[in-house]
């Protein structure tokens, strides 16, 4: 079978495709035939080896997929052989992965399984985010950083749907012209988001900054915020942003700063199943909309880091393996 392989931690040149012999499942796992592998930043932070994502070398790209089970290990409960599932949390720039059954979600035969790889990390975050780390009530001005991107689409179509006020910051008139069409109520660009934000809040700031831009955004975003407001932190795509000292939040109000991962917001089986049977459902009855950005072969990895990283791109990036 053909995988992808990082040989070693540096730029998008170090991914190469490689033939491997076909993996066999063990005890609790399941062997997949992988049709489609969504494409993150996170992926990109493993590529580079920034802590804490960085990973052992050699190894296989990805954290996301969908496809069809072809084979069940010992204990494996809950998938059988000809399911259609998707997974998050193991390799899957590959034809053929092992996904840990408690990892692995049922795709409805009416959802296709490119957009159940295209949606599923993405859009688990933008639940949690939207749903948990702040929840968004009818009324809350909110910024949502990169609008136009994977999460931020999502994210502004989850934050209208529970009756937020979204102002997008994005890049370009295009992609803001796109995050108006996910439900946002205002569109900033990056320079003046913090001005767009007093000016629509009667200068009282926002209630939250959803902010996966990360060094670029950061200092902007605080500014932004009213008194007790959230400052959420969930990527860095720009960069890590330096340290902080805590009494920046004081002075800002007694602002809140966190930093979600979705793995502490998938720890247990039933809130896995809850985030994407949401998903899954909302797709189904058309209240939630998928934009697939780019479609690549596998062994065009390396140009989808690169056009995402660019900024090239908008919604999800995908590796089309079948």
């Amino acid at each position: 079978m053909r995988a992808v392989i990082a040989h070693r931690h540096g730029g998008p040149d170090v991914l190469t495709v490689v033939q491997r012999d076909a993996p066999a499942p063990g005890p609790g796992q399941l062997l997949v035939d992988v049709a489609v592998a969504g494409v993150n930043f996170v992926d990109i932070y493993h590529r580079q080896g920034q802590p804490p994502y960085s990973s052992d070398v050699p190894y296989v790209p990805g954290t996301e997929g969908a496809g069809t089970v072809t084979a069940v290990g010992p204990g494996a409960d809950g998938a059988g052989v000809g399911d259609r599932i998707a997974w998050t949390g193991t390799p899957s720039y590959a034809e053929q992965v092992i996904v840990p059954a408690g990892q692995a979600v049922p795709v409805p035969d009416d959802v296709d399984l490119e957009v159940a790889a295209a949606v599923l990390l993405q859009g688990m975050t933008a639940h949690y985010l939207s749903g948990d780390t702040f929840p968004v009530a009818a009324g809350d001005p909110v910024v949502v950083h990169a609008a136009a991107g994977g999460v931020g689409l999502l994210l502004t179509q989850m934050a209208t749907r529970r009756g937020g006020i979204v102002i997008a910051t994005t890049s370009s008139p295009q992609k803001a012209e796109l995050a108006r069409e996910a439900g946002a109520r205002h569109t900033a660009d990056y320079g003046n988001f913090g001005a767009v934000t007093r000016e629509v809040t009667a200068g009282a700031g926002a209630a939250a900054v959803y902010d996966g831009v990360g060094q670029a955004t950061f200092d902007a975003s605080l500014a932004a915020l009213r008194p007790r407001g959230y400052m959420v932190l969930y990527g860095a795509a720009s960069g890590p942003v330096p340290p902080l000292d805590p009494q920046r939040l004081a002075a800002g109000g007694s602002l809140f700063l966190t930093r979600p991962t979705l793995g502490s917001y998938i720890a247990t089986r039933d809130e896995l199943r809850r985030r994407a049977d949401d998903l899954f459902r909302w797709i189904r009855e058309g209240t939630l909309t998928v934009r697939i950005g780019g479609r690549y072969p596998l062994d065009q990895a390396a140009r989808a880091h690169e056009d995402l990283a660019g900024r090239r791109t908008t919604g999800k990036l995908i590796l089309r393996v079948r």
